[in-house]
């Protein structure tokens, strides 16, 4: 049969894509829906055919999965955030399993067998006490408005930068409505315009929000197109009012840019960071400070990372992309010495700044991309490490960063992956230069979305 856009189809989902797409069959031929779940018997309309596949609308669920259940925010099809939370946890949790396993076969050449041996159930956020919702420890807002010229704020449709008016996410912290709500009571009152993307012109563009879940602490920064706020006195007897409230900041932006924040921020109440714990470290968090979003889930990651590690106490560390120094401290308490490596010069800072506040003397912190400075560290200052640890963006190590890797020929690397698909790529790599697969686990650190940290310890062969 020839499918046609527009076209209506009856079909039964079979399985979910890696961005949680369902996919069903109709005699071969592939449908890709959105928002269905494995076990679904839907209509959907055809809006874009390919050849021996159609990507369609869910219209309707005529008969629902048994894996499917009532999603807590009336918004998730909508936004592009929550793609899976029509799905229950438990599913929720296989799906990302089989995600992780599959990446690692496809792309890194790994064996069922060997998978089946070393990989470690998958740890969700379903332990006695939690749930996966409220997790989320820093968000960002755009602000614009309506077709009526009201301001708004919410949170981008998938795969667009059209607002969803929402204050209510389901994933972050309370606290986030009562601030945005807050911030756009004041731009009211005081015509403070909203930014608009398509001509540059209006004054604030998003605001970010972050909390401390040890401490309580919260800190709101708004992030303009200009050098100053109007009225930040009327903001901030607003904002300050608000339990928690410790750190209130402006963020100068004024490049045409899809980057959020800008290059400096200054507070104008409060202090310039909040603070979190995790384990026994505290932790100083500034607007540009890179941290993990679900500090439940960061614990976990971070003791696994220790684990695979197997520190003794006489080992030097080597820290690539280490941000704020999370693991690097950490690990501190463990090793011998530690080394951290990090781009963004603030978050340098910050990192030296929490070794100090927590009394940590065996930690040094350099700024630099890791593809460039280790090799000059390796090759120029003869650094050494027992022990290599990554955590890397999306995009994974660089090439020349592996290779450096390879040549100073730690004992053990721990990999840190919020992208299983580079993962394996890297993995692959390292394996097929000294390496061995010990040990991996998935970590469910962004529950109701398709995304999954992994962590892997790898052994150095004896040559």
């Amino acid at each position: 049969m020839e499918y046609r856009k527009d076209d209506i189809v009856t079909v039964v989902i079979e399985d979910m894509g890696i961005d949680g797409e369902g996919i069903g069959k109709i005699d071969g031929f592939i449908f890709f829906v959105k928002d269905a779940v494995i076990g679904d018997e839907i209509e959907a309309k055809i809006m874009k055919v390919k050849k021996g596949y159609a990507y369609a609308k869910l219209t309707n669920i005529i008969t629902p999965s048994s894996d499917r259940t009532n999603p807590r925010c009336q918004y998730h099809k909508q936004c592009g955030g929550c793609q899976i939370q029509a799905l229950n946890y438990e599913k929720q949790l296989l799906f990302k399993t089989n995600k992780v396993k599959n990446n690692l076969q496809r792309i890194g050449g790994f064996s069922s067998a060997l998978l089946e041996e070393i990989m470690e159930p998958i740890v969700g956020m379903d332990s006695p006490g939690q749930e996966p919702y409220r997790y989320r420890n820093k968000a960002q807002f755009p602000i614009g408005v309506d077709k009526n010229g009201k301001i708004i704020t919410g949170f981008y449709a998938g795969r667009t930068h059209v607002i969803v008016p929402n204050t209510e996410c389901a994933l972050g912290a309370e606290e986030n409505k009562r601030i945005l709500e807050a911030v756009v009571r004041y731009m009211n009152e005081n015509k403070i315009t909203a930014y608009n993307e398509a001509t540059g012109k209006g004054l604030v563009r998003h605001v970010l929000i972050r909390k401390g879940f040890a401490t309580g602490e919260l800190m709101t920064c708004v992030i303009i197109n200009g050098d100053t706020l109007p009225h930040q006195d009327k903001l901030i007897a607003a904002l300050s009012k608000i339990d928690g409230m410790t750190s209130i900041c402006v963020s100068i932006n004024k490049e045409q840019t899809n980057v959020i924040m800008g290059k400096s921020c200054h507070a104008i109440w409060g202090t310039d960071s909040i603070t979190d714990v995790i384990g026994d470290v505290r932790f100083s968090i500034s607007p540009l400070s890179f941290y993990q979003v679900n500090p439940i889930q960061t614990e976990t990651l971070y003791r696994l990372a220790l684990e695979y590690a197997g520190l003794t106490g006489n080992e030097t560390v080597c820290d690539l992309y280490c941000g704020i120094g999370t693991i690097s401290l950490f690990m501190a308490g463990r090793a011998k010495k530690v080394y951290g490596i990090e781009v963004v010069e603030q978050a340098i800072e910050d990192a030296r700044k929490n070794a100090e506040h927590n009394g940590i003397g065996n930690a040094e912190f350099y700024v630099g991309k890791a593809e460039e400075l280790l090799p000059k560290l390796y090759e120029e200052n003869g650094l050494y490490a027992d022990v290599i640890c990554v955590d890397p963006p999306r995009k994974g190590c660089d090439a020349q960063c592996l290779a450096t890797m390879v040549k100073m020929a730690p004992k053990r690397i721990v990999y840190v992956s919020c992208d299983s698909a580079t993962l394996a790529r890297d993995l692959k790599d390292l394996c097929a230069n000294g390496y061995k697969l010990e040990r991996i686990c998935p970590v469910d650190m962004f529950p109701q979305t398709v995304h999954v940290e992994t962590i892997v310890g790898l052994q150095r062969q004896e040559m």
